[in-house]
């Protein structure tokens, strides 16, 4: 296994305790160059497992609350007239750093999240036809609380799609809720200490990037993503920007095991997460109480890799 990749889930796990399969994945999403969408209940430990991977990886990082009452131009930050010098001058935004925490995003309104939109996609902000690019590595990590808790909304097909995985931090086991329970854990980030530089993960990004894939994991991955469009449970099925993040991520998570390779095993490993929050359910399956994972893995039962 990948030394410095083990040494950030150590750290990570030092104040986000018992969770060791929620952060390997988070920073596999991390390592492909995607961004992670955190959906709990609240006091599970999201905000400090994001603080604790920028922390570890000495990423500079700026936390956005949303509200009702936030703005775009909070996040891409806007222009203004400077009567000293008789021009207007671009203010940044809280977006410009290498990881951007939106806390709570769907607290928020639809355009105050439709910012992220072009952030997400592009790394870049325009305010007032100018484009500005934001630092790399540039990771966007977002909360939000399950859809009916007071004042929440769903995000857009559009939203959704552009985080690279959903994840779910649940409930601590009960060894490590006692842990907790008697401060031997989650005492301040102070515990975690760095292990790599934004350059490093750069680096390591492009050891991913590069990593073999041979042309069976990409038919196979293809015949997966056209059997949810198939599936008489699916009203919307994977677009090509999830067939590429589920490649992305079984790149990182091959690279983080020491792989040379990418092997089925590491597709299906992390199809869940990568497809879950893209899927969308008919009416008929909805009614029926059908569970978006359970579709899932039908779907791969139905396709096996050559």
């Amino acid at each position: 296994m990948n030394q410095e990749l083990e040494q950030i889930v150590a750290e990570v796990n030092k104040v986000v305790k018992g969770k060791e399969e929620v952060i390997r994945k988070a920073l596999a999403a991390i390592l492909a160059g995607g961004h992670v969408l955190l959906e709990d209940i609240p006091g599970v430990g999201k905000t400090t497992l994001a603080m604790a991977l920028g922390k570890a990886m000495e990423l500079s990082c700026k936390r956005m609350q949303f509200t009702p009452d936030v703005l775009p131009s909070d996040i891409v930050g806007f222009t203004m007239y400077n009567s000293a010098t008789g021009e207007f001058e671009y203010k940044k935004g809280a977006v410009f750093c290498n990881l951007f925490l939106a806390d709570e995003l769907n607290r928020t309104s639809s355009k105050t999240q439709s910012a992220l939109l072009e952030v997400m996609e592009e790394s870049k902000v325009t305010v007032d036809g100018i484009s500005y690019m934001l630092p790399v590595p540039f990771t966007v990590i977002a909360t939000e609380n399950p859809f009916g808790s007071s004042g929440t909304q769903l995000l857009p097909e559009s939203q959704l799609d552009r985080f690279m995985i959903c994840l779910s931090m649940g409930y601590p086991s009960h060894a490590a809720a006692i842990d907790i329970l008697k401060g031997s854990v989650g005492q301040g980030l102070e515990q975690v200490g760095s292990v790599i530089t934004a350059g490093r993960l750069m680096e390591l990004r492009t050891q991913a990037e590069n990593l073999y894939v041979d042309d069976r994991i990409h038919e196979y991955i293809i015949s997966l993503t056209e059997e949810t469009r198939r599936d008489p449970h699916i009203a919307l099925g994977v677009s090509p920007r999830g067939s590429i993040a589920l490649l992305k991520m079984a790149r990182a998570i091959a690279m983080m095991r020491g792989g040379e390779y990418v092997i089925p095993e590491d597709v299906l490993g992390v199809i869940d997460d990568v497809w879950k929050h893209r899927i969308q359910l008919n009416a008929q399956a909805r009614a029926e109480g059908t569970d978006v994972s359970d579709v899932i893995l039908a779907v791969t039962e139905r396709i096996h890799a050559v």
